[in-house]
């Protein structure tokens, strides 16, 4: 019995928890019965790894306001540039054409290089003129007086033609009035301007007004006429009143007629003021073309002709710009 209770007691029989086993016996354990890995949530980098070059070149760092904006502000000026280049590439090639016929054709005898010089000898001339302040002095006479009429035909005729289209008592008192000298042709009238007004400035600038009036009131008149009836129909169902179905309905659809009005009234700004100032004048483009051809200086009545083609190409994109400006309800 001694013997018994002095031997050493296993671990089963003490309640002890088992020996470790040996690292041999636990290599041979788990290589036959490989364990499943647990799947723990992915660690957050710290702040060391986030620091490395290798993560700072590969993640890509999100723009701040402060970058972002101006490289968004250049990228819409490229896109803007692109889409107003568009039309000038596009009618750029006729242009070439053209100037490459007029350079071209003289030279080889097709035409009298006499009447019809060369685009380039052309080109030279207008650059003297330029230098010698000729054509500047000539460029701003034609532009003050073109624009003086015009300005006043836009002013007059457009109220005129909105309230005769509008209001039938106004065109029923004025229309055998203005169909009698709606007929009758600017130029047929110059002699009469100049026996009133003289051969200065006021006869000219009433000359460019008269003629540049029509075109205005007319299709001010239209557009006013020619409103669709059913969105009046509705908008006097919507309750507006006379003033406010004038301000935010007609008023706006006639916009487009009333610009075409404003457009044909800047070209023929130009076209009679030369021909007044080829009548009786002593500064002007028209003045400029006729002395030249008197004077047989082709290559600078040439010029001139390109300043005027110039000046009223000018004229018309400004109209075109103010047009689109007026016109934003417009969808395009």
């Amino acid at each position: 019995m001694t013997d018994i209770l002095a031997a050493p007691a296993t671990g089963a029989a003490r309640g002890d928890a088992p020996a470790p086993a040996s690292p041999a016996t636990q290599t041979q354990t788990q290589t036959q019965i490989p364990a499943p890995a647990p799947v723990s949530p992915a660690a957050p980098e710290s702040p060391e790894i986030l620091k490395s070059p290798e993560i700072l070149e590969t993640r890509e760092a999100p723009e701040s306001p402060e970058t972002s904006r101006p490289a968004r502000l250049a990228g819409l000026a490229r896109l803007g540039r692109r889409v107003r280049l568009g039309p000038l590439v596009r009618r750029a090639p006729a242009v070439v054409l053209l100037a490459a016929t007029w350079e071209v054709l003289p030279r080889t005898g097709a035409v009298d290089p006499v009447f019809v010089p060369p685009l380039s000898e052309v080109l030279r001339a207008w650059y003297d003129l330029l230098l010698g302040g000729q054509l500047l002095e000539h460029f701003q006479a034609s532009l003050i007086r073109s624009l003086t009429g015009f300005g006043l035909a836009v002013v007059l005729a457009v109220p005129l033609g909105l309230a005769i289209g509008w209001y039938r008592p106004v065109a029923d008192f004025l229309s055998p009035v203005l169909e009698i000298f709606r007929n009758t042709s600017a130029v047929a009238l110059l002699p009469v301007f100049i026996l009133i007004l003289g051969l200065g400035e006021p006869s000219k600038i009433v000359f460019v007004f008269y003629a540049c009036s029509w075109p205005v009131l007319l299709n001010t008149v239209s557009g006013v006429r020619t409103v669709e009836p059913l969105l009046v129909k509705s908008a006097r169902s919507l309750g507006l009143g006379p003033l406010s179905l004038f301000r935010k309905v007609i008023l706006p659809a006639a916009v487009p007629t009333i610009f075409t009005g404003i457009r044909l009234a800047g070209a023929s700004s130009i076209l009679v003021l030369l021909f007044a100032e080829m009548v009786g004048a002593k500064a002007g483009l028209g003045y400029l073309v006729q002395d030249a051809q008197f004077s047989f200086r082709i290559p600078d009545m040439y010029a001139g002709i390109i300043t005027i083609s110039a000046l009223g190409l000018l004229f018309n994109l400004l109209l075109l710009a103010v047009e689109r400006r007026f016109s934003t309800w417009r969808t395009t």
